[in-house]
């Protein structure tokens, strides 16, 4: 029984032993994994500072391409409208002239008017009353191309947007009151603009 219990006294003393020795290499794990937590704490907080890190450098770069995109469609949009305002200008600009150098020739076509009428009264030869209404006519033709074209006023009602008064005239037909009762001058339109009023006498 002593030796039994002698063998028992070393046993446990052996475990003793067994747990002193594991003692300091259980705290070195414990220490290790610690230390390890500590640095893996370390990397994810260093990894999260750079996601946000590149996340607002991602804001940043998207606000400023939309501020780009932005401000180059605002400059397309004013190139635009600078071409379209170019582009009528030159149009006006063409228009003007044309209308200008029309408005030279209608004194011309005047002029033709009255010598054709002088031609019908006269006893001159066919061949000048041929000629003078064939230049007329080529005349005539070339510009109504152009939208020239007469205001047809005799017999119409007194219009101020096409008619310019220079004369009244007693009429006793009721019908002519208020209307075109002569032509002076003959009016001309041009692509649908008055570019010379038709002066006229109205009854009264």
């Amino acid at each position: 029984m002593k030796d039994m219990s002698q063998e028992q006294k070393k046993t446990q003393e052996k475990e003793l032993e067994t747990e002193v020795q594991a003692t300091p290499e259980a705290e070195n794990e414990s220490r290790e994994e610690s230390s390890a937590q500590k640095h893996e704490s370390k990397k994810d907080k260093k990894e999260k500072s750079r996601i946000e890190a590149l996340e607002k450098e991602v804001r940043e770069l998207t606000d400023k391409i939309a501020k780009e995109k932005d401000d180059y469609i605002r400059l397309m949009a004013e190139f635009d409208n600078f071409r379209r305002r170019t582009s009528q200008e030159k149009l006006d600009l063409v228009s003007v002239a044309a209308e200008e150098t029309i408005k030279g020739l209608l004194p011309v076509l005047d002029d033709c008017e009255r010598a054709m009428e002088a031609l019908a009264k006269s006893e001159d030869s066919q061949a000048a009353k041929e000629g003078t209404e064939l230049i007329y006519n080529k005349l005539t033709g070339y510009l109504q191309s152009k939208g020239l074209n007469r205001i047809e006023a005799k017999g119409t009602e007194f219009d101020t947007d096409l008619h310019e008064a220079v004369a009244q005239f007693p009429v006793q037909e009721e019908e002519m009151k208020g209307k075109v009762y002569d032509v002076v001058q003959t009016g001309y339109t041009l692509n649908g603009k008055v570019v010379r009023f038709a002066k006229v006498v109205v009854g009264i």
